[in-house]
């Protein structure tokens, strides 16, 4: 299947080199060699994970006809950075570049010259209900997404079993592949119940402090290991929405995954989580395709008035977003802080509503009717 940003990220190959970020097996190399074969004449595929690829890209071996040439988990080479700006400096007119990895690539050079000019960033999320196979009904994929998560390979085949055995196994690769390949990290083992923990807490506020304590280790190795979890789109942490909130609260973040078969809990939080994740995919959409400047909240004050999800574009409150699993009471907060932030839109999203309906200003809607128009329908 063709995936949501294909036909925007050739628009811009057209024009400048672009780094094509996502967590493993989200379907880079898949969208990568579907570009070179539907848009470009001839292509070279390098993966810098694959010995003899490594020595080419290194060597800077590769045919002058390649009119694209594609350097997947470039990220792994310590000087990936200077080494693909001085190639592109120096490329052939009639050659494009396209440079994919499983680990964060929007990241600049510190000191000396950036590669800022020379590229777009696009980042590919996993499958979700404004995203399906032609041929699946929504209601089918919503149930799919919720029980097996996003990614293509366990979503497509729809096996439980096989779903976990790849989970685990991707999981593994992460941490003992991928992990060590651009970072010292001597406590694998403890990592990996550090994700754990956070998988246990998806929806709740975590106290790092907390969280490191459990753990036998230092407050900063798991603000750390945190960041580190983000660079590698294992999760990824919204923070709380502080400005024009009085009395909010400051610091703990919540943390989803980009897997909805992480978490742990198959109820509320799994529906939260596929919300995040969805959400998350929208708004990186937007940035990467318009420029526009978005992010992601919660909402909390001291006298614990809580909504789940505030999206925020350009420093304006955008949506205000409560999710319920079967709940279709208003939330009171979702009252209060309409009131107040004066949103675009209210929403109150319910598991499997069957039908939309406004209490005020508040929109109660289903996750599939909230979500049917994404931002990649241009034009």
């Amino acid at each position: 299947m063709q995936r949501y940003c294909e036909s925007f990220i050739y628009q811009d190959l057209i024009k400048k080199m672009v780094f094509l970020g996502g967590p493993r097996q989200v379907g880079k190399t898949t969208l990568s060699q579907r570009l070179c074969h539907d848009h470009f004449a001839s292509g070279t595929y390098l993966n810098y994970d694959n010995d003899a690829d490594r020595r080419a890209i290194l060597n800077a071996q590769w045919r002058n006809d390649s009119t694209l040439i594609i350097f997947d988990e470039l990220h792994k080479y310590p000087h990936w950075k200077r080494w693909i700006k001085g190639i592109y400096d120096k490329k052939l007119a009639s050659q494009q570049y396209l440079v994919a990895g499983s680990a964060r690539l929007d990241v600049y050079k510190r000191g000396g010259d950036s590669l800022l000019g020379r590229y777009h960033y696009w980042r590919l999320h996993p499958l979700t209900i404004d995203e399906l196979p032609t041929e699946m009904s929504t209601h089918e994929g919503y149930q799919r997404l919720l029980s097996l998560g996003g990614f293509p390979e366990p979503f497509l085949l729809a096996d439980e079993r096989e779903a976990k055995r790849w989970r685990r196994e991707r999981f593994d690769r992460i941490l003992r592949e991928d992990i060590r390949d651009i970072e010292m990290v001597r406590q694998v083992q403890l990592l990996s119940l550090f994700v754990d923990a956070l998988r246990e807490r998806v929806g709740g506020m975590v106290t790092l402090s907390n969280l490191a304590n459990d753990l036998s280790i230092a407050p900063a190795t798991a603000k750390n290991w945190l960041a580190l979890i983000e660079k590698m789109y294992i999760g990824f942490a919204v923070y709380p929405l502080v400005k024009n909130i009085p009395r909010a609260i400051q610091k703990p973040p919540k943390v989803y995954f980009y897997d909805n078969g992480d978490v742990l809990e198959s109820g509320g939080a799994r529906l939260e989580n596929l919300v995040a994740t969805t959400l998350l995919k929208r708004l990186h959409f937007i940035e990467d395709y318009y420029g526009e400047r978005c992010s992601l909240h919660y909402i909390r004050d001291k006298e614990g008035r809580e909504i789940d999800f505030a999206t925020v574009i350009n420093n304006k409150v955008i949506d205000l977003i409560e999710v319920k699993s079967t709940d279709t009471r208003v939330s009171s907060s979702l009252q209060y802080y309409t009131e107040r932030l004066k949103p675009q839109n209210a929403v109150q999203l319910v598991g499997n509503l069957p039908r939309s309906f406004h209490q005020g200003n508040i929109l109660l809607t289903s996750p599939i009717e909230f979500f049917k128009n994404p931002p990649w329908q241009v034009g």
